[in-house]
């Protein structure tokens, strides 16, 4: 942190270089008997007493510039979803129409594009090189009240089973993040974006000191599919893992004590199978990165794009493989 005039340390010269890259987001949407298309037939409606107009529905979240260039912005998918329109705020009061670039319902992360000038970004750190206690400012533009800023520190990493089906690496922090923070930016003291806020958990929406983010490593990776393809295309490896427990070890005569998964299904005809796994090895690392768990493997399988290689480090009978 800087140190103001009267030497009290200060956010204030880090939050006023980002908060111009963190915008209010506006979404028209109709009502889902709207998009149901019985329900735009005239003599349906009127056999089911349909009145003829519904007042189109207005939500709001942030969301974060992160290519001035181009007018990228990123936010959560959930805040963007079902939208007939899509309106974009920035902090000098400007309102742009963007374009939705692509979405990934999977990882709730979703690309809109602005067409501007003078637009500010704010530069994308290595959400890898976060550690448990680090200090973090939540940043958001809620419901077009102007930028709000929270500050805490990261409680935890790998955070897992909001939603099962998903593919989530969650930074969990302490820094208040309330529904209208969703999609906006998650920073460090270095002014770099290492996280998309997309969740809370309290008792009717209200924040109680867990948050979460999607880590930028994450994000990054869905951004590229999505600038390239409008969506992201998910690879096949053909395997399934659980995490290994202390039990399951030594089940499996493993005296390893790293984080670890354990194969324990291999689909016939797989790439994983014609790689050479099998049942009961134990992965250690996906692309040369040491994984934490077995929700670990499946998110770095799935944000592999289609055609792309990948490198596993496994265990064999006390013997390290690589597939």
């Amino acid at each position: 942190p800087a140190t103001e005039a009267r030497g009290m340390p200060t956010l204030a010269p880090l939050v006023n270089e980002v908060t111009p890259a963190v915008v209010n987001i506006s979404v028209i949407t109709r009502s889902p008997m709207e998009n149901n298309p019985l329900f735009r037939d005239p003599f349906f409606r009127r056999f089911f007493d349909v009145p003829e107009r519904r007042e189109p529905q207005v939500s709001a979240g942030s969301g974060v510039i992160v290519d001035a260039a181009r007018g990228y912005v990123l936010t959560n998918n959930h805040v963007i979803r079902n939208a007939q329109k899509i309106l974009v705020t920035l902090k000098d009061r400007r309102q742009l129409e963007a374009k939705l670039v692509g979405t990934d319902p999977g990882t709730d992360i979703a690309l809109l594009k602005i067409d501007a000038k003078d637009l500010t970004a704010v530069p994308i750190g290595d959400s890898d090189n976060l550690n448990v206690g680090d200090f973090v400012v939540a940043i958001g533009n809620p419901f077009g009240l102007g930028q709000t800023v929270t500050s805490g520190i990261v409680s935890a990493l790998g955070r897992t089973g909001l939603n099962i089906e998903g593919y989530e690496d969650f930074i969990q922090t302490d820094a208040s993040i309330n529904p209208g923070n969703s999609g906006g930016a998650l920073i460090n003291l270095n002014g770099e974006l290492i996280g998309i806020n997309t969740a809370i958990i309290g008792p009717s929406g209200g924040n109680v000191g867990i948050g979460f983010a999607v880590p930028t490593n994450m994000a990054k990776q869905v951004m590229a599919q999505l600038v390239k393809n409008g969506e992201v295309r998910r690879g096949r490896i053909g395997l399934e893992t659980q995490d290994v427990t202390p039990d399951l070890a030594k089940a499996l005569n493993i005296t390893i004590n790293l984080p670890c998964a354990v194969v324990t299904n291999i689909d016939a005809d797989s790439p994983a199978e014609k790689a050479g796994m099998k049942a009961r090895d134990v992965i250690v690392a996906v692309n040369g990165k040491a994984i934490r768990s077995s929700a670990d493997v499946r998110n770095r399988i799935g944000l592999v794009p289609v055609g792309e290689q990948v490198e596993f480090k496994y265990l064999r009978d006390g013997a390290t493989k690589i597939a």
